[in-house]
This record gives structure tokens, sequence and C-alpha cells, in this order.
């Protein structure tokens, strides 16, 4: 695992914008690799597809994770790395602007570490962003990964 990586999984060119100068602000200086779409982002981690020639070692820190993606939706990112033994540990946020309740019940049902709603706020995002990037990068304990 590169204890210094984020994983941004978001299709909203805006929110992405808005996360990476939340960081900046945030003064998170750690490296943050972007996919716009479940499907990649499973490439990503699974190291297949687009992202197969990636250092097989190579797994973020934490992920952010919006649920409503296209092609594979962000709920069914999080059940496959629940079911895989390679990163059934590995910490991932919900991040989404979502408030179906049905969504929280099942992203916590399928393991999520942290749900969080978007803020519409970018004083308030920032702030999110930079807690965030805090406890789960120098606070937070990672767990062994098999």
């Amino acid at each position: 695992m590169d204890a210094k990586s984020i994983l941004l999984v978001e299709d909203n060119p805006s929110d992405i914008a808005l996360a990476r100068h939340a960081l900046e602000i945030a003064h998170v200086t750690n490296r943050i690799d972007i996919v716009e779409d479940g499907e990649e982002a499973l490439e990503y981690l699974f190291k297949t597809g687009r992202h197969q020639s990636d250092p097989q070692d190579r797994l973020p820190a934490v992920i952010l994770l919006d649920i409503k993606l296209p092609i594979v939706d962000g709920l069914e990112v999080l059940r496959a790395l629940r079911e895989n033994p390679k990163t059934k540990r590995l910490p991932v946020v919900i991040m989404t602007s979502s408030n179906e309740e049905q969504d929280l019940a099942k992203g916590y049902d399928l393991g999520v570490n942290s749900y969080i709603r978007k803020p519409v706020d970018f004083e308030q995002f920032a702030n999110v962003i930079k807690q965030l990037g805090l406890y789960w990068l120098v606070i937070n304990e990672p767990p062994p990964l098999p």
C-alpha cells in the first residue's frame, strides 16, 4: 500500500476541481489519483484494463468514492472491494450528494468506513476535505492488508 496516495473516484469535473483545491488549501500534499467512473476504479484497484501496467503493490491509503458513477456505480465498486481479499480492508469514504437513506444504509451494509454528504458551500467542503486528509492520512492507523 502506498501510504501517501488518495484515490478520488468522481465523475463531476467541478467536484474534482473543488476536491483538488480543498486539498491544496489544507496543505495535503499526498498524491491524488483520479478516476471518473466505477469501471476504471476497479481497473485501477485490481490492476486490469487501462491500469494493468501499474505497479501491483500500489494501493491508496484511502478511497474517496462517489456513489452516482457512470458504468459501474459506487456501491458496486464498494461491494467488489469488500469481496476481494486484497482490498477488503482498504479504507473507503463515500462522499456523495445523495440524500437517499437507502444509499446510506447500503453503504454501511457493504462495509464503508465513513459516509459523508457533500456540502454545497465551498468553505464547508474545504473543511470536510481537510478533516478527511488529517484523519485518514495522519491520525488513522491503517489496517494490515493481506
